[in-house]
């Protein structure tokens, strides 16, 4: 709970409304619940200006508008800046000032995602182990579960990082936050709003390269992270990185302790992984003890997820007990590396969340690893810079290299992996076309993997192959994979301080889609 006097100077703003209080922030008019402060943002296409009294009536406590804009409308409960978008960050910078907890703060090529919900997990499973008979009571359990926030969906740029920080309530004993970017500068602002306690780069890899001077832009803009720890603060670093020495560089220039992971060089934590179909089994040797961990999702990469995941959550204070539990009851995300049963009992994997050189390298790996026919149907990559011709060349090479039998592809850039695949690979104009000849090819001894850039919507072509797909449920067997950057949708963030003439919480939703890796 906020009053907009409270709000102003730390947006460096102004209100006439200054004894309005609000109990949360959405960017979304569709979703605005009542008490909350509406923010109008302003993109390319639209204009939440347009939208502030439709939020009013909706029963918005106020609108932070740009001043101008509140100049010429001195009747309405406003809270004037001249940047909302950056307003937003101040004020989640300010409410972030009043918790005093374990925040991992993760950065990466790919494997993001899947890093943060690993921590998630574990964090949790120490919630869980700090509170006697959680586990026994589902009511208890709900809560102590809900003590730990982590970033919900792709919130990881400078809209979607500020309104999970103004998530942050007196409950919650932890937070994993997610950041990502498409250009320089950009993860240096979020850290400095969030303030890790650890922060994590998992990789750098060739993803995002326009606009990044290549590879090791790549990397400079990922070490951003360490300026924004809090004093004494933990990086973690992933030593088998070729950028590991510019991270230690990085974080030892902003006063932070060191944790390294790895497993081919040596590490503060580190592993040895056997690979199963759909799982490993990792030993896991760290400076607290060893730990053997039965890990439930595929690939090498999802195990080196695994092992950055511990880094992180040890760092945080975790157990190891704590971090065996959480990696071990992890089952994955939507449309990474998940199983589904399709057509004439083929098996299709869906990891269709998005795609860069390395992501599909690591797919392709999963796929080569299964039983019988092995059918890759890809889209282009996108936002790989110039070399995009190259990339997509060698994703066909690699694809035949590692014995798939088939290699079906939509996208103008894709006709090069085609070629490169040469026999066995074709070329289509439209997902129609490619459907019209993948089903004959699918039986109970064949196994899809779909996979291309968020914006080839390649899930189309999963939807169309599913068993029974309109029925399809929860039945799925979760293969996640590591996350790359994606559509980042903010939502609305409730959040509370004690007040005795006031509600206690609140919460919202938001809309406006933006690109971050």
């Amino acid at each position: 709970m906020m009053r907009l006097a409270e709000a102003a100077p730390a947006i460096h703003g102004s209100t006439d409304f200054g004894e309005v209080w609000f109990v949360g922030v959405s960017t979304d008019t569709r979703r605005i619940q009542p008490g909350e402060l509406f923010v109008a943002l302003k993109g390319e296409r639209f204009d939440g200006h347009d939208y502030v009294e439709q939020a009013l009536a909706a029963g918005a406590a106020g609108a932070l508008v740009e001043a101008g804009w509140a100049q010429q409308r001195p009747y309405l409960p406003l809270l004037a800046a001249a940047d909302t978008r950056l307003a937003l960050g101040e004020l989640a910078a300010y409410w972030r000032e009043d918790f005093s907890l374990p925040l991992i703060g993760i950065t990466g090529s790919n494997g993001k995602t899947t890093v943060k919900e690993m921590c998630a997990a574990i964090l949790r499973a120490q919630a869980c182990r700090d509170i006697p008979g959680a586990g026994d009571d589902e009511d208890l359990l709900a809560t102590v579960l809900a003590t730990v926030l982590a970033t919900e969906g792709n919130l990881n740029n400078d809209i979607g990082v500020p309104l999970m920080l103004l998530k942050l309530r007196s409950q919650h004993c932890a937070a994993v936050i997610e950041m990502g970017m498409n250009h320089p500068g950009e993860i240096a602002y979020l850290t400095r709003l969030a303030r890790p306690t650890v922060a994590l780069v998992n990789n750098a890899q060739r993803a995002h390269l326009a606009g990044l001077g290549g590879l090791n832009g790549v990397a400079l803009a990922k070490g951003e992270i360490f300026a924004g720890l809090m004093p004494q603060g933990v990086a973690v670093i992933n030593a088998d990185d070729p950028h590991a020495g510019l991270w230690r560089e990085l974080a030892v220039a902003a006063g932070a302790q060191l944790l390294t992971f790895g497993m081919e060089q040596a590490a503060d934590v580190s592993a040895r992984c056997s690979l199963k179909a759909f799982g490993s089994q990792l030993h896991i040797s760290t400076p607290q003890g060893d730990i053997a961990v039965e890990l439930q999702v595929p690939g090498l990469h999802n195990a080196k997820n695994a092992l950055a995941a511990t880094a992180a959550t040890l760092a945080a204070g975790c157990s190891l007990e704590a971090i065996v539990s959480g990696l071990e009851s992890y089952r994955g995300i939507k449309g990474r590396l998940q199983q589904w049963p399709a057509l004439n009992g083929a098996r299709v994997i869906d990891d269709t969340y998005n795609a860069n050189p390395d992501s599909m390298r690591a797919a392709i790996d999963v796929l080569a690893a299964q039983p019988g026919k092995k059918i890759l149907v890809i889209g282009d990559m996108g936002e790989v810079g110039v070399q995009s011709g190259q990339f997509h060349d060698e994703i066909g090479g690699y694809a035949k290299s590692m014995g798939l039998d088939r290699l079906l592809a939509l996208g103008e850039q894709s006709v090069t992996a085609v070629k490169n695949f040469a026999g066995g690979g074709t070329h289509f104009k439209n997902p129609e076309t490619l459907l019209a000849a993948l089903q004959p090819l699918l039986d109970a001894d064949t196994t899809v993997l779909v996979k291309g850039s968020r914006f080839m919507k390649m899930e189309r072509v999963v939807d169309a192959i599913k068993e029974d797909a309109h029925a399809a449920g929860p039945s799925a067997r979760s293969l996640p994979s590591g996350g790359q950057g994606g559509d980042n949708q903010p939502t609305g963030a409730g959040f509370a301080r004690e007040h005795p003439s006031s509600p206690s919480s609140g919460r919202g939703a938001g809309e406006r889609p933006e690109n971050a890796a």
